[in-house]
């Protein structure tokens, strides 16, 4: 099969990522095989690729096949499958695999199970023609969504769901949210969906402009000193949910955000100091279970929720990544297999 094969992590401009044509994989007694349709871009995936997270062990093994947002059919299936059929429209989140027997498996937190192993990064993932999935991780996508939609509902979507699920009861709450971009603006619309007012906080204009067209309440521009000094002031903000991959924005929500107020953090980021007095809660967040994956897809479903995304080829996958490592992908790049 055609695949893109991360060698040697190194900066993009580099070229650490070529195409090859790689041995078909064959599915396991609980595997299936999924021809793909589509998988989305996302910033960890660039976060590998460039051997930011090494220190990690990631990637897991070298050469490997990023991309962890996938759609797309089943075409062989293991001898002991029984819950998807040959022809079945399947999606792979991150969560690639569980030990199933932990305290978190048990308690619906899989997301945090020490022995998970996650697609495209510690296995093959979904830059390419086809990939492997477990059965117990992988879920039914309703016809009505295309490819390109649904693929990014497989890690921005669930991601977004998640931290709005830790926010908890936001029913007439004002929620802001930091960063409007591929699970930024999912957030948004996940937060309108739960009965919060909602405030955009970026300073991306174009970005902004999307907040504004997903009905977002308020738009703020991150530059904007003195209408941040007023929600400062005002004490409006509930809920703070940070997906902007800065130190200083994370630090601006923990100032903005009310005494007794929450701040949801989805990055890797350095929160400062933390004033103890003003009992501020804060939360990280990550991906989600699998309950929550199939509540995303049926609002999905139900017309509810719709990823933005600008479509790219397999073969374009070099571009898509420096695009997003530029800035200039509006939400989600997805690449159509």
């Amino acid at each position: 099969m055609k695949a893109v094969l991360l060698t040697s992590p190194s900066a993009l401009e580099a070229k650490p990522l070529k195409i090859a044509s790689v041995g078909d994989p064959h599915p396991k007694d609980d595997e299936v095989l999924v021809k793909i349709e589509a998988c989305g871009v996302c910033r960890s995936n660039l976060h590998m690729i460039e051997g930011d997270w090494m220190e990690r062990g990631i990637p897991a093994k070298l050469p490997i096949i990023p991309g962890h947002e996938i759609v797309g059919r089943v075409v062989e299936i293991g001898n002991r499958v029984s819950h998807f059929r040959k022809g079945d429209r399947v999606g792979l989140q991150p969560l690639w695999s569980t030990c199933g027997r932990c305290s978190y498996c048990w308690t619906g937190k899989e997301e945090l199970c020490q022995l998970k192993e996650i697609t495209g990064e510690t296995v093959d993932g979904g830059y390419a023609e086809y990939v492997i999935g477990k059965e117990d991780h992988l879920y039914l996508v309703p016809e009505a969504i295309p490819a390109v939609e649904a693929a990014p509902l497989f890690c921005p979507g669930i991601t977004a769901y998640h931290a709005i699920k830790k926010a908890g009861d936001i029913m007439g709450k004002r929620v802001a949210i930091f960063g409007i971009g591929g699970v930024g603006h999912m957030a948004l619309q996940f937060a309108r969906i739960a009965g919060a007012t909602t405030i955009a906080i970026s300073r991306n204009p174009e970005h902004l402009r999307v907040a504004k067209d997903l009905g977002a309440d308020e738009c703020i521009n991150g530059n904007d000193k003195s209408s941040l000094e007023k929600l400062k002031k005002e004490q409006a903000i509930d809920c703070g949910i940070v997906f902007a991959p800065s130190s200083a924005v994370a630090q601006l929500a923990m100032s903005l955000v009310k005494a007794g107020g929450k701040v949801i953090v989805g990055v890797q980021v350095e929160l400062g100091s933390f004033s103890f007095v003003e009992e501020k809660v804060v939360l990280g967040t990550v991906i989600g279970p699998r309950e929550e994956m199939k509540e995303v897809l049926q609002l999905a479903a139900e017309g509810k929720i719709k990823p933005i995304c600008q479509g790219f080829s397999l073969e374009d996958a070099p571009e898509a990544l420096m695009k997003l490592k530029k800035g200039e992908i509006v939400m989600r790049a997805v690449l159509v297999v």
